[in-house]
């Protein structure tokens, strides 16, 4: 055990569950942690390696999610756990569940984030704004994202939230978030953190917008379908907008192209999912009737995430942890253009532990294609040691 103040980094590779969280525990544990925060595979035993995490952690707070693949120092990784533990000297964090998500609304959500609001306040000796942010994990299958986001971030203010939905390895079945020893369906994880490390919530795509517009005039934003773009047949409307034939959306190579809604002057990635027999298109988030959208056409995501990291670089200093939340349709890109042991590299480079996701939340927003996260600069005293096994 480290008698150091430091974050500790690790990903385990380990097929079986009792063994990866060993493993973990092994390289991360450490006197007076604060906090652990873990990704991992679906493919577990779940029940087995919640089991191994209530007993090696036992006392500690912990909170993780399932996902699409996993993000550390061993790089992009499928059937891995990846996470990190940071000290009391580096933080103060509070964390709780919101579950029955399927019965969502917004008086549970602004009554869950005041309470964890008070909590933070009652233990941090400074907890502005500028020295706290919340990071949430929810079930990425739930579809509640855009209520929730949204509730908890306007309870917290100032505050700035970003986050990601769970994943299942691509079976889009059921995901998870752990919490309070268990992994838990329905439901989402939030942790409000205060830390007098520098820090950047930041969030990064690739896409660029066009000038062509259109209007969605019908829309089940329940079911995120919508049925009717400028008075016509979604899927029929969308094909001519793009400059492609309807019958290419049933190919397995065909990626459909992204539109973005701009929010207060910045865009926002919503993805199409599917093509639908009745001539709907399903999406990714859910989009509501009226809603402007316009087109928009990929640019180098890896010029794109360099930038990104720069900019960082030139605000906190150098990146000592970056906790990100990366799209699973990211990762299937760059894979598909042969572009992951580039990415690989710079997320190596710059510390990165995460998950490929099912969507990201960014200050209360809901986005799809995005990579969003929390990047961690360095302070007298607080090291950062990365390990994979």
């Amino acid at each position: 055990m480290s008698d150091h103040n430091k974050i500790l980094t690790f990903q385990s590779r380990a097929t079986d569950a009792k063994l990866a969280v060993q493993e973990f525990h092994a390289a991360v544990a450490q006197q007076d942690m604060a906090l652990v925060v873990f990704f991992c595979s679906s493919e577990y035993d779940l029940d087995v390696l919640a089991a191994e995490m209530r007993r090696l952690f036992a006392g500690v707070q912990v909170i993780g999610c399932t996902t699409a693949g996993e993000i550390g120092p061993a790089g992009y990784c499928q059937h891995s756990l990846s996470g990190v533990s940071f000290p009391e000297a580096s933080c103060v964090a509070v964390s709780g569940l919101l579950d029955q998500l399927s019965e969502f609304d917004i008086t549970k959500g602004h009554d869950f984030a005041q309470t964890l609001l008070q909590r933070l306040e009652s233990k941090a000796s400074n907890p502005s704004p500028d020295h706290s942010f919340a990071l949430l994990l929810i079930d990425g299958m739930s579809g509640r994202e855009e209520r929730v986001a949204h509730a908890l971030q306007y309870t917290l203010g100032k505050i700035a939230l970003f986050g990601g939905s769970a994943g299942d390895d691509q079976k889009f079945a059921k995901t998870y978030v752990y919490s309070n020893g268990n992994f838990h369906t329905d439901s989402a994880a939030l942790v409000l953190v205060n830390t007098a490390l520098p820090f950047k919530i930041f969030k990064t795509h690739h896409f660029v917008s066009t000038d062509e517009r259109f209007v969605v005039t019908e829309a089940d934003p329940a079911k995120r379908i919508v049925k009717e773009i400028n008075g016509l047949p979604a899927a029929t409307e969308y094909a001519r907008l793009v400059g492609v034939a309807i019958n290419e959306f049933n190919s397995k190579d065909f990626a459909f192209p992204s539109v973005v809604v701009k929010i207060g002057g910045t865009d926002y990635v919503r993805s199409i999912q599917k093509a639908n027999a009745d001539g709907s298109l399903t999406f990714y988030c859910a989009i509501e009737t009226g809603l402007v959208l316009r087109v928009a056409h990929g640019v180098n995501l890896v010029d794109n995430l360099e930038q990104t990291f720069d900019a960082i670089r030139t605000e906190i200093g150098s990146t000592q942890l970056v906790l990100g939340c990366d799209c699973i349709l990211r990762n299937l890109e760059v894979s598909k253009n042969g572009l992951k042991d580039h990415v690989m590299e710079i997320f190596q480079r710059n510390n990165t532990i995460g998950f490929s996701s099912y969507g990201e939340q960014f200050r209360g927003i809901h986005n799809n294609q995005t990579f969003t996260g929390c990047a961690f600069g360095s302070a007298s005293g607080i090291e950062t040691e990365m390990r994979d096994d």
